[in-house]
This record gives structure tokens, C-alpha cells and sequence, in this order.
């Protein structure tokens, strides 16, 4: 085969707990879990001290911590990790004009430069991108080559951790042969499954087979796609992704809602999150899509579409409560969703929006969603009609059990209460990949517990001791150790927990506080 392509894969290694271990220097070495605090609570991400005890991501907090009970764990701060993320792929971006981000940690790159190269030249300018992204991050990076991107992303989770695989071209059937097929882009829980069955475990005796039985087993489109990776061909191209088809945003609950005014109000909170991205993408929806799940796994959806693109929060929130109504039933719901599809672009000013009402869609002018200003309740406009007064649904509805009793989302949910986790999602298939994209940021004072408003994992600041991460709070008091990559360990202090010198700090002070403004 000739060596006339090269794909490469960077995977950074164990992102988030990875980026805790920086910016909290005091956990380099030590087990780290990432993710929901509550008792739903999810793992977002293991450090490998803490994998090492059989913990990892999309775990069940609880049972993860009592694998590694001496591990330390903390809540997500995502806007780190995106920032973090972005650095890492201006690094890629810098050394290859080709460039296929996958997820927030992970990439596929193919420089020209590389094209026709020996492996010994595919090696040396691995060994530099590594390089790069560690001086510019902290970080460690993982990067595989090959003659495609499966080769590639096989290639890089055997170099895990902190390592560096390169596949030669004429060697790369020897590598794949004895790999589990579960190895394999693409094939999951049910596909390998189907071909245990009947015998096939590797991928090499996987590439053996005849490509009708595959096709038999697996189907005309998958298995054909699989049988020719399993044989090293994949010519797909590196290049960017496509816009995204939905964005969504939903949060699991620590105890189900069982209120319908509740629901609302969560309803609300979770469309904001999805608001503030739909505007910062300069984009606007025609279609509300509504998820709640019930404490035995039952999930309802309902749809609804409105006749034109638009984004406006009232309406968006007036669809979603009003779809709610009829996928939440009795007894309660422990995860609920909302998801915007059927993008248009950022719709003009205009002097009518869409309000749905008793007879479906009807335009109605933008006074009717502007706020109270006269006691009269809220701002509506004469002959208006008002936001929620009913309307159709033009979705179906679609309830999942799912028969393991598990989840069904391909990204674990991570509970936490008043954050709800935003997804967008692309046009081109991913391989299934443990991180979940950003968080919005929380209201200013915004707190699971306004009585005790210090937790675990909260980046603070102090004007005597600097930039620090809460530890511990209670009965009055809080145990903070400020350090930040820049300090290294640092010591711990037990404040009062109403020292007014006390304040919350951006997470990204705890990696570059150079780069960034002084907070009061």
C-alpha cells in the first residue's frame, strides 16, 4: 500500500479531570471523579488514578465513588473546558490547514505537508504538535497516525496515555487483526453482540469473512462500511464539520418533580440555556422539541413547528411549557429536555412574531411579550393574544422504554440542579465519545442552595490569599486551598462562610490568571 495519505487523531487524555489536575495542583497524581454531585449524579470524567480503581466516565457517581471512595470529586466547569478545548485546537488549526474537530477534546487533522511522507517524518512532526499543545495548555496529548481516520483513532487510543502511535501503511493489518471488533468506529453493544454470535471477535477475523455474510449480519450500509475499515480501506476525508441540527439543553433532577408549576419553572430555566446559544450561533428555529423522562426510564417527546424561523425567548418558552404539559404524566419526571431544530438565520427586527394560540400560529405584535409596566399584568398590546393560550402540536409523540432500564441518550446525563448541560448536535456522525459539550454560565448568585452557598469545587478569590477552589463548607465556615497553575499547591484556609472578602472568581483565573482582568 502506498504511503501516500497520513491522518492523524489527538486525543487529549482524561480532559476534564485532566484539566482539574492542572488548575488544581494539589490532585496531580491523586484520583479525580468529574461530574453530578447529586445523588442521579453522573460521571463526566475519571482521572486514570482514578480509573485504576474501576472507575470511569458515564458511571453512576455513586457507584464510582465507591470504587475509589478516596477519590476527590467535583462539579463540571465547562467553560474551562471549552476554553481550554479552543487553545487546543488553535494549536491543530496553526499546524494542519485540514482540520476535523470530533469533540471537545479530540480532533482529526491531515497536513499536506505530510503527504507521501515516511513513517519516521510522520513521527517527528507528531512529536512536535504534542509538544505544542502541552506548552501552550499544560496538558498531555495522545496522537495516533495511519492511512485514515480509523487507523488514526485506533492508533491513538493505544498510544493512551501521554503517548504517540504511528501505524506504517504496510503494517497496519497486523495491528488491527487481533483487536477487538468493538475497536471498530461504529460498532457498539448490539452490533458486536450480533457478531459474537456467530463467532467474530477480532477484527481481523472480521475482515476475513466473506462481505455478504457481514452485510447478512449486519445490514447492506453498516455492515459494507465495516467490512471495508476491518480491511484498513477508509478514504473518508478530514474536514470540517457540519452546522449543527439541534441544539439542546436538559437537566436530571436529584428528586423527580411531581409538581406541574415545577416543571415550568425548570422548563424555563432549561429553554434560557438553549436561547443564549441559538443567539450566539446568530440562528433562529422553527421546530420545539420537548424530552421528560420518568423515574423508571420512560421517555416522552413531544413537537412542535411553527411556520417561519424565529428565537424569541417568550415563545420559545410559551412552545416548550405548553408541550410539557402533555409529555410530563403522573407520578413525575426525573430528567427533562428541550431541544430547537429546523434552523433558518438570525430572523430581522421585526414587528410581529409568531404566538401560539387557541387557533394555532397567529401573529401578534412584539408588545405582547414585553414585561409588566403597569399592574395590569404582562405587557399586551390591544388585540393582542396572549403567550400559552393553548395551540397545536404538529410532532407526534414517542415514548421509548428503554429494556435495559438504562438511559437512552448516547452522552450520560450530568445531574445538576439549575445548569442544565447543552448539546449540539452535528450534521456528520461522531464516534460515541464520553464529554459532554459546554455549560452555560450559571445567573450571577445563581447556587443549588442559597442557605449554604459555598460547595465543593467552587473557584473563589480573596484579596489576601489570592485564587482558590473551595474544598469543604459548613456549619458556618469554608475550607478553601488557593492555588492555580501558576502558584502550584497551595495552602488551605477555614474562613467564615459570610467573609465579605470572599467572592466567586472565574474558573479560567484558576489556569491563566495572567491572561485575564483582575476581579475584585
Amino acid at each position: 500500500m502506498s504511503d501516500a495519505r497520513w491522518v492523524l487523531h489527538l486525543d487529549m487524555d482524561a480532559f476534564f479531570a485532566s484539566v482539574e489536575q492542572l488548575t488544581r495542583p494539589t490532585l496531580a497524581q491523586r484520583p479525580v471523579l468529574v461530574g453530578g454531585l447529586g445523588p442521579r449524579g453522573v460521571v463526566a470524567g475519571a482521572s486514570y488514578q482514578a480509573r485504576e480503581y474501576g472507575a470511569r466516565s458515564a458511571m453512576p457517581m455513586g457507584q464510582a465513588r465507591r470504587r475509589c471512595p478516596h477519590a476527590t470529586v467535583l462539579p463540571p466547569r465547562f467553560p474551562l473546558y471549552k476554553a481550554v478545548s479552543d487553545e487546543v485546537m488553535a494549536v491543530l488549526a496553526e499546524a494542519s490547514p485540514v482540520l476535523e474537530p470530533v469533540s471537545v477534546d479530540e480532533a482529526f487533522l491531515e497536513p499536506p505537508s505530510l503527504a507521501g511522507a515516511g513513517p519516521a517524518e510522520v513521527e517527528e512532526f507528531a512529536t512536535g504538535l504534542r509538544a505544542a499543545v502541552r506548552e501552550r495548555t499544560g496538558l498531555a496529548a495522545s496522537v495516533g497516525a495511519g492511512s485514515g481516520k480509523q487507523i488514526a483513532k485506533i492508533a491513538s487510543e493505544l498510544a493512551k496515555p501521554d503517548g504517540l502511535r504511528v501505524i506504517p501503511h504496510a503494517e497496519q493489518d497486523d495491528v488491527l487483526a487481533p483487536l477487538p471488533v468493538r475497536s471498530l468506529w461504529g460498532i457498539g453493544p448490539v452490533s458486536g453482540e450480533a457478531l459474537r454470535k456467530i463467532g467474530i471477535d477480532t477484527i481481523g477475523q472480521l475482515a476475513a469473512m466473506d462481505g455478504r455474510e457481514v452485510t447478512g449480519v449486519l445490514g447492506s450500509a453498516v455492515g459494507t462500511e465495516l467490512h471495508r475499515l476491518a480491511r484498513g480501506i477508509d478514504a473518508r476525508p478530514v474536514a470540517p464539520r457540519g452546522a449543527a441540527k439541534q441544539i439542546s439543553a436538559e437537566t436530571t433532577f436529584d428528586t423527580d418533580l411531581t409538581a406541574m408549576t415545577a416543571v415550568h419553572d425548570a422548563i424555563a430555566t432549561i429553554t434560557e440555556a438553549v436561547h443564549r446559544r441559538l443567539v450566539a450561533d446568530g440562528r433562529a428555529a422553527r421546530t420545539v422539541t420537548v424530552k421528560a423522562r420518568t423515574g423508571d426510564f420512560v421517555t416522552t417527546t413531544r413537537s412542535e413547528t411553527t411556520p417561519f424561523a424565529g428565537r424569541e425567548l417568550s415563545t420559545l418558552t410559551a412552545m416548550a411549557q405548553r408541550l410539557a404539559e402533555t409529555a410530563v404524566g403522573e407520578g413525575g419526571v426525573r430528567l427533562l429536555g428541550v431541544s430547537v431544530s429546523g434552523f433558518g438565520d438570525e430572523p430581522p427586527l421585526a414587528l410581529f412574531d409568531a404566538v401560539p394560540s387557541a387557533q394555532g400560529w397567529t401573529t401578534a405584535p412584539l408588545t405582547a411579550h414585553l414585561p409588566d409596566t403597569d399592574g395590569d399584568g404582562p405587557g399586551t398590546a390591544a388585540g393582542a393574544v396572549p403567550v400559552g393560550a393553548g395551540g397545536r402540536s404538529t410532532g407526534d409523540a414517542a415514548v421509548v422504554r428503554t429494556l435495559s432500564g438504562e438511559p437512552d441518550d448516547p452522552v450520560p446525563d450530568v445531574s445538576v440542579r439549575a445548569e442544565p448541560v447543552v448539546r449540539d448536535h452535528p450534521t456528520m456522525s461522531a464516534p460515541e465519545h464520553d464529554v459532554a459539550p459546554d455549560l452555560p454560565d450559571p445567573a450571577p448568585g445563581d447556587h443549588p442552595d442559597p442557605d449554604r452557598p459555598w460547595r465543593a469545587g467552587d473557584d473563589v478569590r480573596h484579596p489576601g490569599h489570592g485564587h482558590g477552589w473551595v474544598q469543604g463548607a459548613g456549619h458556618g465556615r469554608v475550607t478553601v486551598r488557593f492555588e492555580t497553575v501558576a502558584t502550584g499547591p497551595g495552602r488551605t484556609r477555614t474562613l467564615d462562610a459570610a467573609d465579605p472578602d470572599l467572592c466567586r472568581a472565574d474558573p479560567l483565573l484558576s489556569w491563566r490568571p495572567a491572561d485575564l482582568a483582575e476581579q475584585p
